[in-house]
């Protein structure tokens, strides 16, 4: 580009701004924080409970969700870049990404033990056609619930705030938390544990309050009012020696006895949040491995199957009911979530499974160099699937002398 073609249309974020509009255009009403997040309840975001939330959503959101396209005996063929698969894998709304709205559903699903992902824009009124391209998904947390409808509590980007909808099911995925025994229920593993937190903490909180809970013998009964005002008298005398003090120090009566109260009591309430953490880590399929990255392989398996699995399973289902019509999952079309089966996989076993995948003709070498970040080769056998160990048959040569050369073989001639 030419220099004088440089300058005429150059911009720059912080010189081409027009002073006089700061004060007269009008942005939306502000926060200082983002309004579109999903909110842990009070106590819940400052205990073990948020990490173990954050730990098994951040491992969801990190499965895709992609519209596809089934074969007919239901064997995933392509995907389907429509408007439904752009809001899945690309953008779902204009604040977040895929995976930190795949994060917040999953956030707002242990929390609540529902949620509502909410189609909020679109060409077409949902309610009154089933084609109808999305252009806007949000998270909605459900408020109240109707026979045929739902109340749900969604982020409105036009307005900046969070307001209340009142929208059908039939167009609304509702997806239920397939662990709300263990994590929902009144008298859950995770409500006890999360009672006794809040226990635990305020014993703690009294105990670093500053207090010293005394008490003082005095020489004399208090019997009478001149003999309690004198008592009242003195204590107030004791505080003031004490808090004016630098060091603490006060000085006492011969005759008089101090008896300290705050003796540090034994009680069994750190022992049951060990035993309810541990229960609950077992009935969720956790391990303290999952968190501090020790976890076995057989560890790492029951976690994906009996955790992951059921809850991204319960996604999916739900935006397969709800977002394609009976006429699109006749001709083939689903919603279906991938996991790489090679992220968790070492270095040192890469060179291994890529060979077993590629002798049996599983994956293609250039399908194993996408995997491994590296660029496809130019070679045409690297899309071919064929164990390279092997020498090609007589058939296979017959065929390959028979075919026709090619324009740029007979130019090359």
């Amino acid at each position: 580009m030419a220099i004088t073609e440089r300058l005429r249309h150059a911009w720059d974020a912080f010189r081409n701004r027009d002073p006089t509009r700061v004060n007269t255009y009008h942005y939306g009403e502000s926060n200082y924080r983002n309004p579109s997040k999903a909110d842990l309840r009070y106590g819940n975001d400052q205990s073990i409970i948020a990490s173990i939330y954050n730990r098994i959503a951040i491992d969801c959101a990190s499965i895709s969700i992609q519209h596809v396209r089934l074969d007919q005996n239901g064997r995933y063929t392509e995907n389907i870049d429509d408007s439904l698969n752009q809001r899945l894998t690309i953008s779902p709304n204009l604040d977040q990404t895929p995976r930190s709205f795949l994060q917040d559903i999953y956030l707002s699903l242990f929390e609540d033990g529902y949620v509502a992902i909410v189609p909020v824009d679109a060409d077409h009124d949902p309610t009154e056609t089933g084609t109808f391209e999305f252009f806007e998904l949000r998270r909605g947390r459900i408020v109240e619930w109707f026979p045929e409808y739902v109340r749900v509590e969604c982020y409105n980007q036009k307005t900046g705030r969070r307001e209340e909808l009142i929208m059908p099911k039939k167009i609304t995925a509702i997806i239920e938390n397939p662990f709300y025994a263990v994590m929902n229920g009144p008298n859950s593993t995770l409500r006890r544990l999360s009672q006794k937190l809040n226990y635990l903490d305020a014993i703690d909180q009294q105990s670093a309050s500053g207090k010293m809970d005394l008490i003082v013998q005095l020489p004399y009964t208090i019997k009478t009012d001149v003999r309690r005002e004198q008592a009242e008298q003195r204590r107030k005398d004791i505080e003031v020696q004490l808090t004016g003090s630098k060091y603490g120090i006060a000085y006492m009566d011969a005759t008089e006895r101090i008896t300290q109260l705050n003796r540090p009591l034994e009680n069994n309430l750190l022992a049951q949040v060990e035993y309810l953490t541990k229960e609950l880590y077992t009935r969720l399929g956790l391990t303290v491995g999952i968190f501090d990255g020790t976890a076995s392989e057989q560890e790492k398996l029951w976690y994906n199957n009996g955790t992951i699995e059921p809850i991204v399973s319960a996604v999916t289902d739900e935006l397969k009911r709800k977002f394609l019509t009976k006429t699109a999952r006749t001709q083939g079309q689903s919603v279906m979530f991938f996991r790489d089966p090679f992220k968790l996989v070492p270095v040192s076993q890469i060179a291994e499974i890529a060979d077993k995948f590629t002798r049996n003709e599983i994956l293609s070498s250039n399908e194993v160099r996408a995997i491994m970040g590296f660029r496809p080769s130019d070679d045409p056998k690297a899309d071919e699937l064929r164990n390279s160990n092997i020498a090609a048959s007589k058939q296979e040569l017959e065929s390959d002398a028979k075919t026709p050369p090619t324009d740029d073989e007979l130019a090359q001639e």
